[in-house]
C-alpha cells in the first residue's frame, strides 16, 4: 500500500495534489511520502515484535538527509556501504550505535573515521579486510566489533546484477571456509566477535532462498558456538521485493518474513538485524515527469519525457517495469494506445518501456513512475549535462523541497579551467 491515490480526477501524494507540487517546484522531480515511509519501516518492526530486533534502513536504497532523519526518529538503525553514507547518517541524526558499515571495498582511513565516530558493527566480507580491521583498530587502541560476511551459496532467484548470495558472486566469505576465518578473528587483539551476517540479494519474491540461506546460518551458529566463539547477533541483510507490476502476484509480505525468521532462528537467543531498504523507500516514492512531445514514428509512436535516463537509470540498466500513470485521471474507458515512452538523452537506452498502452497524452500533460523511492534519486546522475532534479517530502497536506536542483551555473562552476588553458 502506498499512499498516491486519485482525488478528484487528480492523483495526489497524500494530501497534495501532484500538479500542485509540479507547478511550483517544475518537472521532473521525486516526491516521497512520509506516511508510506512510517507504515512500511513499522511494518517491518511489528513483524519481529517478541525478539531482541533492530531494523536498519538499508540508505543505499535512498540517501536523502529527510527520509533519514525520519528513519532515525521511528528509532531505525541504518546500513551504510561507504564513509560518505557514514557521515551523512550522522549528520540525520543516527548514534554510531546504529550504525551498521556494510560493503566490500572499506579502506582503512573509513575504518579509523568509523571507529573514532562510533559504530555498531562493520560487516566484514574478506580475510584482507579483517587483517586491515585488526590493524587500524589495534593502532587506536579499540576493538572492532565485527559479524562476518557469509556467502551461503545460495540462489535468491532475481535479476543477475542484484544476487549476491552464490558462490560466484564478490560478496562474502565463503561458507565452506567461514570457520577457519572466525578462528583467526577470535585471535585478533583489535576485534571483537560478535555475531554472523549474510545478505543474498536484492528484490526476492519468494521466500524459498531466504529459509535456505537462514537455515545454514541456523546451523554455522551452532558450529561457532561449539567452537568457543560468542555468537549474539545475526544479520540477516535484506532483499524482499516489492510489487513494481501491480497485476503481478505480490511479493511476501514483512509478517511472513518474520515468522520464517522465528521459524528458522528463534531457538538461538540471538539479536536479529535486518537492513530493508526497497521495501520501505520503494513504493514510497515516485517521478514525475512532463511529456515533452508525442511523435509519430513509422509503425510505433513514441512518449518523449522531460525525465530521462539520467534520472531513473533502473530501466536502461536492469529492464526494470515500473507503472507509468498520467496525473489526471483518465475517464473510464477512455481509448488506449501502445507508446514507447522514452527520454530525451542522446542513447537508445534512454528507453522507460516499449509498446506501453497509455490513453492520449500531449505536450505538457504529467505522468507519473510508481515504485520510485528506490535506487531511483540515489542513482542518478548529470549525463548529458542535464541537473539533478529535486526532491520533495510530502506529509499530510505539506510538501517541502528536500533537494533543490542546481541552477545551471551551479553545475558547471564546480568545473575549472586550469591556467595554462
Amino acid at each position: 500500500m502506498d499512499h498516491f491515490l486519485y482525488k478528484d480526477g487528480v492523483l495526489h501524494a497524500e494530501d497534495v495534489a501532484v500538479s500542485d507540487i509540479a507547478a511550483q517546484v517544475g518537472t521532473p522531480f521525486y516526491v516521497y511520502s512520509t506516511a508510506t515511509l512510517t507504515r512500511h519501516f513499522k511494518l517491518f518492526d511489528e513483524a519481529l515484535t517478541g525478539m531482541d530486533h533492530l531494523v536498519c534502513f538499508a540508505m543505499k536504497s535512498n540517501s536523502n538527509l529527510a527520509v533519514l532523519r525520519l528513519m532515525c526518529e521511528l528509532g531505525a538503525g541504518v546500513d551504510v556501504v561507504s564513509i560518505g553514507e557514514y557521515l551523512k547518517a550522522k549528520a540525520a541524526g543516527f548514534p554510531g550505535e546504529r550504525i551498521v558499515f556494510s560493503g566490500v571495498g572499506k579502506t582503512r582511513e573509513e575504518m579509523r573515521i568509523a571507529l573514532e565516530g562510533g559504530i555498531r558493527q562493520f560487516n566484514v566480507e574478506s580475510e584482507p579486510e579483517l587483517e586491515a580491521l585488526n590493524e587500524v583498530a589495534v593502532s587506536l587502541g579499540m576493538k572492532a566489533p565485527i559479524a562476518l560476511r557469509v556467502n551461503p551459496d545460495v540462489d535468491a532467484k532475481t535479476h543477475a546484477k542484484i544476487a549476491t548470495g552464490k558462490s560466484e558472486n564478490k560478496f562474502g566469505i565463503p561458507i565452506a571456509s567461514c570457520r577457519e576465518v572466525y578462528r583467526r578473528a577470535g585471535e585478533m587483539p583489535g576485534i571483537e566477535v560478535i555475531g554472523i551476517d549474510v545478505h543474498i540479494g536484492s528484490q526476492l519474491t519468494q521466500l524459498e532462498p531466504f529459509e535456505l540461506a537462514f537455515t545454514k546460518i541456523a546451523e554455522l551458529t551452532d558450529t561457532l558456538r561449539a567452537d568457543g566463539h560468542e555468537i549474539r547477533r545475526l544479520d540477516l541483510g535484506g532483499g524482499l521485493g516489492i510489487p513494481y507490476e501491480r497485476s503481478n502476484t505480490a511479493p511476501p509480505l514483512p509478517v511472513e518474513y518474520g515468522h520464517l525468521v522465528r521459524r528458522t532462528l528463534g531457538h538461538l537467543d540471538c539479536e536479529i538485524e535486518i537492513e530493508p531498504g526497497r521495501l520501505i523507500s520503494g513504493n514510497a516514492g515516485i517521478l514525475v515527469s512532463s511529456v515533452i512531445y508525442l511523435k509519430h514514428g513509422e509503425g510505433r509512436d513514441f512518449l518523449i519525457l522531460d525525465a530521462a535516463m539520467n534520472d531513473l537509470v533502473r530501466p536502461s540498466m536492469y529492464d526494470a517495469y515500473h507503472d507509468i500513470i498520467p496525473v489526471v485521471e483518465p475517464v473510464v474507458g477512455a481509448e488506449q494506445g501502445p507508446m514507447d515512452i522514452v527520454g530525451p538523452v542522446c542513447e537508445t537506452g534512454d528507453t522507460f518501456a516499449k509498446a506501453r498502452n497509455m490513453p492520449g497524452l500531449g505536450e505538457g500533460d504529467l505522468v507519473a513512475f510508481r515504485s520510485a523511492g528506490a535506487y531511483g534519486a540515489v542513482m542518478a546522475s548529470e549525463y548529458n549535462s542535464r541537473p539533478l532534479i529535486p526532491e520533495v517530502l510530502v506529509k499530510g497536506d505539506q510538501f517541502a523541497v528536500i533537494r533543490k536542483r542546481p541552477s545551471f551555473d551551479e553545475m558547471i562552476n564546480r568545473d575549472t579551467i586550469p591556467a595554462w588553458l
